[in-house]
């Protein structure tokens, strides 16, 4: 049985001026620690889909199922990461934001906190116990909420693009220390991105969405071994593959050629 089981789903959002479509008819399986990359044009639903697996939002039509179970609300099998950098609690040390799950669930404060300082190393944040989110970089904060999505130990990790806001070079090191940190937990992830390189890089398998409303246009499987090299020919035939299924054939080929 798959972990995940998304089953016809569509979403249709109420609004003053009507109904809009936000997905529609989606369907695709996600194996046990599988790395499940979401891409598609802006506003194809990707963001919403992802919060229908979260259980933030509740589909119109269609299912989700995670280990056989429907999915009817925010569980803590499910742990989820946001681009925003204010989702961390700015009163809170970054022992104090990864503990708070913990906190809430009424684990012991030893307990609780020894969860924490093993997840905060495991982002490498091990020095930073008592630093607060505004004395941290954006980079050391997604590393936070990372930290703290996984604290509760949920077996599934849902992303929606949390190393957008950051420059290339803090991106590209988020980019590789998320990919130790699946090595090591084996945490099935579902991973909202519009960027193509990052989609190749972290993903064992990406989903393609067409452009509002959003369905699965096609999956293409990434048969690259791990650590990947962004610069190889067979990476760059991967992008450009994505690319064309996006319908962005000019950069296609100036990937190609770069």
């Amino acid at each position: 049985m798959p972990h995940i089981e998304v089953r016809n789903v569509s979403l249709v959002y109420d609004t003053p001026a009507g109904e809009v479509p936000g997905v529609a008819g989606v369907s695709f399986d996600i194996e046990a620690s599988e790395f499940l990359c979401i891409v598609g044009p802006s506003g194809c639903g990707k963001s919403t889909l992802l919060n229908v697996i979260a259980g933030f939002l509740a589909p119109t039509a269609g299912e989700i199922r995670i280990g056989g179970k429907a999915v009817s609300g925010h569980g803590s099998d499910r742990g989820v990461v946001f681009q925003d950098f204010a989702q961390l609690f700015p009163w809170r040390t970054a022992l104090g934001n990864v503990t708070f799950g913990l906190e809430m669930r009424g684990v012991g404060k030893v307990e609780r906190e020894e969860i924490a300082l093993a997840q905060l190393k495991l982002v490498k944040l091990e020095k930073f116990v008592k630093s607060y989110p505004h004395h941290l970089s954006g980079g050391m904060q997604q590393r936070v909420a990372i930290a703290r999505a996984l604290a509760y130990n949920p077996s599934v990790l849902l992303m929606d693009e949390p190393f957008a806001a950051l420059d290339a070079l803090t991106r590209d090191d988020m980019q590789r220390l998320l990919a130790e940190v699946w090595r090591e937990t084996r945490k099935t992830v579902v991973y909202v991105t519009h960027n193509v390189a990052e989609a190749v890089y972290l993903a064992d398998r990406v989903v393609v969405m067409t452009p509002h409303p959003g369905m699965v246009k096609t999956e293409v499987p990434i048969r690259l071994p791990r650590p990947r090299d962004p610069l190889s020919v067979e990476f760059l035939q991967y992008q450009k593959s994505l690319l064309h299924h996006l319908g962005h054939d000019a950069g296609a080929r100036a990937t190609q050629s770069g």
